[in-house]
């Protein structure tokens, strides 16, 4: 059976659940491996900042700003360590520190920071003047939140965000968890609230995408194929939100491809939303008087979920939906070959072992 692209708009229909089946087929996903990418801390870096800062405050029994600081100056992983220990992600560091020291911190200090220690968690810091305070200011704060752990009279109707195993009680917990160990039990239970490798999984999303995106930028260079493909927040005219590539020119768009990873499927049906929208604003003289094609380019198991949701995208675009196991024909089946300047030897026809995995 043809590929739903390979068929004339108007027979999409006939044999929709056929054609919803073959883009089924052809979405990849692999979400139990994730690209590191950079910055990533190993193991053994993140323990060494550990060590560190348990040596800073003698086995967390003198907790001190001054002590921690030191420490974090001369060994920045342990930064990393402290945010950890109170569950905080930069920006709620950032809004805590703020907020209880009246020291303006904001988010984009805090991820820089995060960042910078990231990719150099060894190398001293030589903070500036203002980096100091605002650092001086977030470890305070780390210190005094550890120190005091849950409040007293907190209800038991609500989560309090220190009333985990290694801070509940403060020092007392902290001193507790280095000394005599962590239950496992507890250990899987805040794992089980928090999520495996949650705040990773957020720093490489762009990373998940970069396989179908790289795939479709291949196939525009083989083909020779002029194309202006959107920076990230970049506003292009005519357009609420940027399409992901537009052919042959932001200033003429005749051919607009949206290439969409999701494992969830909420979040699959409002990318399918999205694309659809575009169908609708292709199709409007007021804004388009030329109009353009719109063309979807998916991964990722979270489309597999919802089939009306995918009935309504091969519809709304006359099948023109491609997966990474189809994005090779992207060119020849679209009018984006009106734009192409070379015809490429053919490729090999993929099959499942050569497609790349794609992770959320």
């Amino acid at each position: 059976m043809p590929f739903p692209f390979e068929i004339p708009a108007a027979e999409i229909s006939v044999n929709i659940e056929d054609h919803v089946d073959s883009i089924y087929a052809g979405l990849s996903s692999d979400f139990i491996s994730m690209p590191k990418g950079e910055g990533f801390v190993d193991y053994s870096v993140f323990e060494a900042g550990y060590e560190a800062l348990k040596k800073a405050t003698s086995g967390f029994d003198t907790l001190a700003p001054e002590a921690l600081l030191t420490c974090i100056l001369n060994v920045p992983i342990s930064f990393l360590v402290l945010r950890t220990m109170l569950g905080f992600t930069p920006p709620e560091l950032a809004y805590t520190t703020t907020v209880r020291t009246k020291v303006e911190v904001d988010q984009g200090f805090a991820r820089t920071l995060d960042r910078k220690v990231r990719l150099e968690p060894t190398k001293p810091l030589k903070p500036s003047p203002l980096m100091m305070a605002r650092l001086q200011a977030m470890v305070r704060t780390a210190n005094e939140l550890l120190l005091a752990g849950v409040p007293a009279g907190t209800s038991d109707k609500v989560v309090h965000r220190l009333g985990k195993i290694d801070t509940e009680r403060g020092k007392d917990s902290l001193k507790a968890s280095s000394q005599l160990g962590i239950p496992y039990a507890a250990l899987l239970y805040e794992r089980f609230l928090g999520r495996p490798f949650a705040g990773h999984r957020d720093s490489v999303s762009e990373l998940v995408g970069d396989a179908l995106e790289s795939a479709i930028e291949r196939q525009l260079d083989r083909w020779g194929v002029s194309n202006h493909k959107t920076k990230r927040a970049e506003k292009v005219p005519g357009f609420v939100q940027s399409p992901d590539f537009i052919i042959p020119s932001w200033a003429n768009p005749r051919v607009i491809i949206e290439a969409k990873v999701t494992e969830d499927d909420g979040t699959a049906r409002d990318k399918v939303t999205r694309i659809i929208n575009l169908v609708n604003l292709s199709r409007d003289p007021s804004s388009n008087p030329r109009g353009y094609q719109v063309v979807a380019a998916l991964a990722g198991r979270g489309f597999a979920v919802r089939r009306q949701d995918m009935r309504n995208l091969l519809i709304a675009t006359g099948g023109k939906v491609f997966t990474l196991a189809t994005v090779q024909h992207i060119v020849a089946h679209t009018d984006i070959k009106q734009f192409a300047t070379r015809i490429p030897p053919a490729e090999p026809e993929a099959f499942a072992g050569d497609i790349p995995d794609v992770v959320g």
